[in-house]
């Protein structure tokens, strides 16, 4: 019992230092001023109309995020529990995660910029140079593509532990393909959907690098305003209380998408 809990002080350890105090320290600098408690942040924040209109952006970014890699992820999730190698493929699709998000932002700008690669192959079927980048089209392009495996690996996995006896049994009973996607494989890999939303939704709320480098700065979410009060205006109260409301919108995304309602919803 001592061994297991010597090994457990490094990750304690690790949480406490880079996970409790920075918290304490958000939510502490968003209710004190001067070492007095005041809700003078939160009542600015909710007071104002341009933070109000930055909340309902970022949502709104995050759900067609959320909802264009759910489209894309989940037929790719099948296909791959059909292929033979799936583990290779699968792989491949995890290789870019490993890439560092500011090295693939600059890899779009080159092929959304004015003269990149895209335009130029445009341009081979007469399409004039088209200002692609600095749009919300491009900003939300390159954010799909990069939350794309975050949602494409809980659907897999989902996917795999569904049991071939249950889908034979289904032939057997005369459904067809769309009847056994519809009762069978979608509600089982229900929960491996909402883990998807989850690790797609929740960091799509707080984006700040791509709206700067992708989106020039006409793509405006929270995350933007976080950056701006804590490295521009040096208003780190105000900073600290958009984080707290994204924390709290953070916990109510994973209530929602809590376990519990996979396997329920083919009762």
């Amino acid at each position: 019992m001592k061994n297991k809990t010597f090994y457990l002080l490094p990750y304690l350890f690790w949480l406490t230092l880079f996970v409790f105090l920075p918290l304490i320290l958000i939510v502490y600098q968003a209710f004190f001023t001067n070492g007095h408690l005041t809700l003078v942040n939160f009542h600015d924040f909710f007071k104002s109309s341009v933070y109000l209109k930055m909340t309902f952006n970022s949502i709104v970014y995050a759900l067609i995020i959320t909802l264009i890699t759910f489209v894309i992820s989940y037929p790719t999730a099948y296909i791959l529990t059909t292929l033979r190698h799936k583990e290779l493929w699968l792989m491949l699709i995890v290789l870019p995660t490993w890439i560092n998000l500011l090295l693939k932002a600059y890899a779009f700008i080159g092929l959304f910029a004015t003269h990149g690669e895209v335009n130029h192959f445009l341009g081979l079927f007469g399409v004039a140079p088209k200002q692609l980048l600095f749009t919300n089209f491009s900003f939300i392009f390159v954010a799909s593509y990069i939350e794309l495996p975050f949602m494409i690996l809980p659907i897999f996995n989902a996917l795999e532990e569904i049991s071939p006896l249950q889908l034979a049994a289904s032939s057997d009973l005369g459904a067809n393909g769309w009847q056994k996607l519809r009762y069978i494989i979608f509600p089982l890999s229900l929960q491996g959907v909402k883990s998807g939303f989850q690790a797609v939704f929740i960091p799509s709320l707080s984006l700040f690098m791509l709206t700067r480098l992708i989106g020039g700065n006409r793509v405006i979410t929270l995350g933007t305003a976080i950056e701006e009060h804590f490295l521009v205006t040096q208003n780190w109260g105000m900073g600290s209380a958009i984080g707290v409301v994204l924390i709290l919108a953070m916990l109510a995304t994973m209530y929602l998408t809590r376990e519990g309602g996979g396997h329920e919803a083919i009762k």
